[in-house]
């Protein structure tokens, strides 16, 4: 295996084992959260690295499989990683509905489809809330019945954040087959030209369908694992601005890796803690963000990951 791929795998497999030894409980917290949108990042990554295609609603699908995910831990009796899957199968629904304007659409006008979306998901998180306990379908009380069930493995936080870990590294297994499997030589051939690639007898609909649905998947499981790590959810953590962010930080970290979906998430959750931990605003982040996305554009289009793993595979072995 060569050391572009080795290392990467080593710093993640240090850090399921030696990180929750390490970290004080707020700061497991902040990291849990980091992988849980790593995880979403790598939605966004799929489609922008596959296929050229743009979509600002993945933080909303985020939202979505939360939503899902707290309905069934109150309505049902359900194991939480049940839970898990059927708020990733339920997102990915959704994500391919969202991907009809695709089949239409791209560039601009797919980015603008996609960011009305996600606004209109957060004017329903605002006008329905996100269960708690109550009863009906909505499952809204005035104060919260009960808390949301966590794994058997995962009862603590720091088991909680190695449990998120595994699913993580999972998510990103995922994401590796397609590449390598069929529906990855289909992304290529449709991305490069999807007038040969229909030559060619690719099922151009079902292949962007497929994408989408990949990545409401991820970001449906990354709901989910939100809603256990917090217990309950807000709808101000689903604004449409942030599904901008987070594209952005999947740009900057580099879309055609795991590793940037990885660095996505460490800049969208650690880094403004970072900055509050050192007694700075966290919106200072946003201009880091700014100036990163710049360097992204100018002068580094696989993002940060490409040049890391660049710089590996130019050391000798």
């Amino acid at each position: 295996m060569p050391r572009s791929q080795i290392t990467p795998l080593a710093i993640l497999l240090i850090g399921v084992l030696i990180l929750p030894l390490i970290l004080s409980s707020l700061w497991v917290k902040v990291v849990t959260s980091a992988a849980i949108f790593a995880l979403g990042a790598a939605g966004i990554s799929v489609l922008f690295a596959q296929l050229g295609l743009i979509n600002l609603a993945q933080i909303a699908l985020i939202g979505v499989g939360g939503w899902v995910a707290l309905r069934l831990n109150y309505a049902t009796p359900l194991p939480f990683t049940v839970i898990v899957v059927i708020a990733g199968v339920a997102t990915a629904f959704v994500g391919a509905i969202l991907a009809l304007p695709a089949l239409r659409m791209r560039g601009l006008y797919l980015a603008l489809v996609t960011l009305m979306a996600a606004g209109a998901f957060q004017i329903l998180f605002n006008a329905f809330q996100f269960p708690n306990g109550g009863e009906g379908f909505w499952g809204v009380a005035r104060q919260s019945a009960a808390d949301i069930r966590r794994p058997s493995v995962a009862q603590s936080d720091v088991g909680y954040l190695r449990y998120t870990l595994v699913i993580m590294a999972a998510g990103f297994g995922l994401v590796a087959l397609h590449r390598i499997t069929g529906p990855g030589r289909a992304w290529a051939m449709i991305r490069q030209s999807e007038a040969n690639a229909m030559a060619a007898g690719i099922n151009v609909t079902f292949y962007k369908i497929w994408a989408f649905a990949l990545s409401g998947l991820l970001a449906g499981i990354a709901g989910a694992l939100l809603s256990g790590a917090l217990g309950q959810l807000d709808a101000r953590s689903f604004l449409a601005s942030e599904g901008i962010l987070l594209f952005a930080l999947a740009v900057v970290g580099g879309a055609y890796s795991w590793v940037g979906a990885i660095i996505a998430g460490v800049l969208y959750k650690l880094l403004p803690a970072l900055l509050n931990d050192w007694g700075l605003s966290a919106d200072l982040a946003l201009i880091l963000f700014g100036a990163a996305l710049l360097h992204a554009i100018m002068t580094a289009p696989r993002g940060i990951a490409g040049q890391l793993l660049g710089a590996l595979q130019r050391k000798p072995s």
